[in-house]
């Protein structure tokens, strides 16, 4: 089964210098592994980071956070047999690692930093009517496509000076995703729950990130993560976005960097 998600999975590994920790990226909904390209190349040691399925590089489509949880653990397994992890996630990369703390709580034993980048763990919103219409002809299309077009949308998720090619790469990102993942996981968004998983975390050092003017992930969505680990590390990213990996790249690397 392994090999199976594997064969699907565009994965990239860099090695900056020796390390027995390897910190592992994930992505955000209908970007690609390319979003962490300026975080990856400030961190230390060893740097996983991989395209989910349907987007990027990689085929197939999981439809679940279940599914991307199943992934993780089988590039986890593949990628990263031994030596210390720490999980980064950025919005639903932040969510699969919760998914993957309620299916596999075992594998957090080697675990040993976690980062939640704009994301949440729970009472997203429902699809409202205008976005299922949308949906219906969306599922059909091999590729979301209209990446010109998309790119003032786009904006919105992105907060005071944000660099416009920043903006044109988040839009080709999201026109290169698949139909089916595009639609199939903002209905799963809806059915996100997992503040219990939470718990998993809480002996493990994690630093919760969030942007003052996210309009995706708004800032409630963050500080409930940080009720839920007291211990956490609660960062507030004043007139910043939803694209931290983008906006706030050196910060976040360095608050990645921290946990390694």
């Amino acid at each position: 089964m392994a090999s199976l998600v594997l064969d699907r999975l565009n994965v990239v590994t860099s090695e900056s210098s020796p390390s027995d920790v390897t910190a592992v990226l994930l992505h955000g909904w209908t970007m690609d592994l390319t979003t962490w390209d300026r975080v990856a190349a400030a961190l230390p040691g060893r740097v996983v980071r991989y395209d989910v399925r349907g987007h990027g590089l990689s085929t197939g489509s999981a439809l679940t956070l279940s599914e991307l949880a199943d992934d993780l653990a089988a590039v986890l397994d593949e990628y990263v047999p031994t030596g210390r992890i720490v999980l980064a996630g950025h919005s639903l990369g932040g969510m699969t690692i919760m998914a993957l703390a309620e299916q596999r709580p075992e594998l957090f034993s080697r675990v040993t930093g976690v980062a939640l980048v704009a994301t949440s763990c729970g009472d997203l919103p429902r699809l409202s009517g205008v976005e299922r219409l949308a949906g219906r002809w969306l599922v059909r299309r091999p590729k979301v496509g209209f990446g010109r077009l998309i790119t003032p949308g786009l904006r919105v998720t992105f907060g005071r000076g944000a660099r416009w090619a920043d903006v044109r790469a988040a839009a080709a990102m999201a026109g290169a995703t698949t139909g089916e993942a595009f639609v199939g996981l903002r209905e799963e968004l809806t059915r996100h729950q997992r503040r219990e998983a939470l718990s998993v975390l809480s002996s493990i050092p994690t630093v919760v990130m969030a942007g003052s003017w996210d309009v995706l992930t708004p800032m409630r969505h963050s500080r409930a993560i940080a009720d839920a680990l007291p211990s956490a590390e609660f960062v507030i990213y004043p007139k910043a976005g939803h694209m931290l990996p983008f906006e706030r790249s050196e910060d976040v690397a360095r608050r990645i960097a921290a946990l390694m």
